[in-house]
């Protein structure tokens, strides 16, 4: 039995595939789409608080005035814009352009580049204009 048992193929893991950019970009689109549930989350508490009044409002803003809520926000943006370019990304797929693996690799980066600069450039707008 223990013959047949090793005569089997293995299935492919890890250790066997090659490290790449739409590899890691996949695996981000996956965990932003999670943060986003909880980012949403604290979306709909902050809409509650402000339709609950100045005292529930004014805890939310506490929350939210904070380094670590500033630090949330700040990660809630990159991941919704991650996300967004991700879906942009998949939709230029679905029309059958970018497949080639020297495009994929190039839109997997721009997707990365891109979401970080659009969260800065928003933030620095927030900042200086807000």
């Amino acid at each position: 039995m223990s013959d047949a048992k090793s005569a089997r193929p293995l299935s492919p893991h890890l250790t066997i595939y090659r490290f790449q950019p739409t590899m890691a970009m996949s695996i981000l689109h996956r965990i932003t789409g999670g943060a986003l549930y909880v980012g949403t989350i604290l979306v709909v508490w902050w809409l509650v608080a402000a339709a609950s009044g100045p005292e529930a409002f004014a805890t939310a803003s506490a929350v939210f005035g904070s380094i670590l809520g500033q630090l949330v926000l700040f990660g809630y943006t990159w991941a919704l814009l991650h996300h967004m370019l991700g879906g942009i990304r998949h939709l230029v797929w679905d029309t059958g352009r970018g497949m080639s693996k020297a495009n994929s690799t190039k839109f997997a980066i721009a997707t990365l580049v891109g979401s970080l600069a659009l969260t800065l450039v928003l933030w620095a707008g927030l900042l200086i204009f807000g």
